[in-house]
């Protein structure tokens, strides 16, 4: 059974000329690292949105391992991760006080919660500055810490969209060698990015989205190949544009 199915999907906000998505269709097995990838405005967020049932569609079907999203989303929570684009963290709280609450969240026994704090902080090398409040971190160490949070309780599923958008290159390291563990531990995960540098190194497959449907989906090798270009930079350019992008 496959860890993501999502069936003619549509979604059109209020106002809009154009559906933000259009009709999309995609399957994405567990133990993938699967790229969605796109220009601004390509319908990328949107669709991470309706997985994490964050956001209500206009049509179509959304089932994370079997289960769907409208009606047994309090079933499949517990199962993923969602690292937003934005930095869901509380400012004025330190690292801990921050893990403590999201963990608390998810019913994990404060033991638990604290050994996999402990575990998490050392990978990231954030041990030291776990005292400290949100409000005064780098903006990498705040990336850091939101996937943190998404990972406390251990999830099958990781919906990232954008996790190294604007951080250093020492946090941006860190965080593409965590993913990768995680991908090689088994877990599944779903990943959106400008860098498609980035995304060529991770992604085992990829989808592209542009002005609301997808446009091709392969592993990137493949698809490098099939369209005589030399990286999927080359191939993102040549197959999207942004041109009245919603």
């Amino acid at each position: 059974m496959p860890e993501i199915t999502i069936q003619q999907l549509n979604k059109t906000y209020r106002g809009a000329e154009r559906p933000s998505v259009a009709g999309i269709s995609l399957t994405v097995e567990a133990g993938e690292f699967f790229g969605l990838l796109g220009p601004n405005g390509a319908g990328k967020t949107t669709t991470m949105s309706i997985l994490c049932g964050l956001l209500p569609f206009d049509s179509g079907v959304v089932k994370i391992n079997g289960l769907d999203v409208k009606t047994s989303l309090n079933r499949i929570k517990p199962h993923i991760g969602v690292v937003p684009q934005e930095v869901a963290l509380y400012p004025e709280l330190t690292i801990d006080e921050n893990l403590r609450l999201y963990g608390g969240m998810y019913h994990i026994a404060s033991s638990e919660r604290a050994s996999r704090t402990d575990y998490y902080l050392e990978q990231f090398s954030l041990t030291a500055h776990r005292k400290k409040k949100v409000a005064h971190l780098s903006g990498g160490m705040k990336r850091m810490v939101n996937l943190i949070a998404a990972l406390l309780h251990e999830p099958s599923l990781l919906i990232l969209d954008e996790p190294t958008v604007g951080v250093d290159v020492h946090s941006r390291q860190t965080i593409v060698r965590i993913l990768q563990t995680l991908h090689s531990q088994g877990m599944t995960l779903v990943y959106t990015s400008h860098d498609m540098k980035e995304a060529e190194q991770l992604c085992t497959r990829t989808a592209l989205m542009n002005r609301g449907v997808l446009i091709c989906d392969g592993k990137p090798s493949e698809l490098i190949a099939q369209e005589g270009v030399r990286s999927l930079e080359e191939l993102f350019i040549k197959k999207t544009d942004n041109d009245g992008a919603i």
